[in-house]
């Protein structure tokens, strides 16, 4: 059974204009949001996987992605319609605000338990806290309390895009390196060690982070670069960088435009056995053949491409 692991829908009531092709901008004058009419036509969606060989997807909505309270009970409702209205074919995140107190934890409840939900979606950073800040905390143990996965996936806005002021860069660069910055965070921070039952669904492949793993893991040495005894930069985990990134993490091969060169080169440091399938549809990559070819480009990896497209699917779905 093919999942797709990252794949994204917009309720057709929250678009203003249906059809139209329309990008939207931040405060700074960053690219944040395209919106379309592939995000809401989920018989669309249905006719791509058939296509490509795709037996379910697994929706998120950029729109409850560390929306208000109100807005990510609605996307939620949304999103159990899109089951409901096509069995099996697609399965639902939670949408919960992680900031949001009693009443979103109220929701995130509701969603593993009434709606049957596995998971739940946050951004990478938001209203100007990062993934460390102890703002978060009451969210870790909610999760790990519910047994559910984090789906990490980047800010559609980040805290601050100003470096990234031209070429569409705080969505093709600034977003990555939201991921890889939010995965040090989490390490080093020692979220992992006050939890060590959570499990981060990691998209975009941690950002590329497996690039950046040999760099990364060399200023694990404190001693050497000097900041032991530093408050902030000579903070480490309990245990190695590289336990948290084997065991902590699963990536998915979304955020690379079904460029097969990114996911062998990520493979050199994170292995098949980590990785999930998904696509970014219908942002990233759009076109039915496109998708198709990614699948049967992934199963050209032979044994690691069937973990990647198949067997890999029970580190995240339990009983599917």
């Amino acid at each position: 059974m093919i999942i797709d692991f990252q794949h994204h829908f917009t309720p057709r009531e929250f678009v203003k204009d249906p059809g139209e092709l329309k990008t939207y901008y931040d405060e700074n004058g960053a690219p944040s949001y395209t919106f379309h009419s592939l995000l809401y036509d989920l018989d669309e969606h249905i006719a791509m996987m058939d296509t490509a060989g795709i037996d379910a997807a697994y929706l998120s909505s950029g729109a409850g992605t560390g929306a208000s309270n109100e807005m990510s009970k609605k996307v939620n409702d949304y999103t159990r319609k899109a089951e409901i209205d096509y069995p099996g074919r697609f399965f639902g995140c939670a949408h919960v605000n992680p900031l949001g107190g009693k009443e979103a934890f109220k929701e995130f409840e509701r969603c593993v338990h009434e709606l049957g939900f596995q998971g739940v979606i946050i951004p990478s950073e938001m209203n100007g806290l990062y993934i460390d800040a102890p703002e978060f905390e009451d969210f870790w143990k909610e999760a790990v309390r519910l047994k559910q996965f984090v789906f990490l996936h980047p800010a559609l806005k980040l805290n601050e895009s100003k470096q990234f002021d031209g070429y569409d860069t705080a969505r093709s660069v600034g977003r990555e390196f939201s991921l890889v910055m939010a995965m040090i965070r989490l390490i080093c921070s020692g979220v992992f060690d006050r939890y060590p039952e959570l499990l981060i669904h990691m998209s975009h492949m941690g950002g590329g982070v497996g690039a950046l793993l040999g760099r990364i893991r060399a200023y694990e040495n404190k001693e050497y670069w000097g900041t032991v005894g530093n408050p902030r930069h000579g903070i480490k985990a309990k245990k190695p960088l590289d336990y948290y990134v084997q065991n902590h993490f699963v990536y998915d091969t979304a955020g690379i435009c079904g460029s097969m060169s990114a996911l062998k080169s990520t493979m050199v440091e994170i292995p098949a056995d980590r990785i999930v399938f998904a696509t970014d549809y219908p942002q990233e990559v759009r076109g039915r053949e496109a998708v198709r070819n990614f699948v049967n480009n992934i199963r050209a990896l032979g044994a690691d491409g069937e973990k990647i497209l198949s067997t890999n699917r029970n580190l995240l779905f339990k009983g599917r």
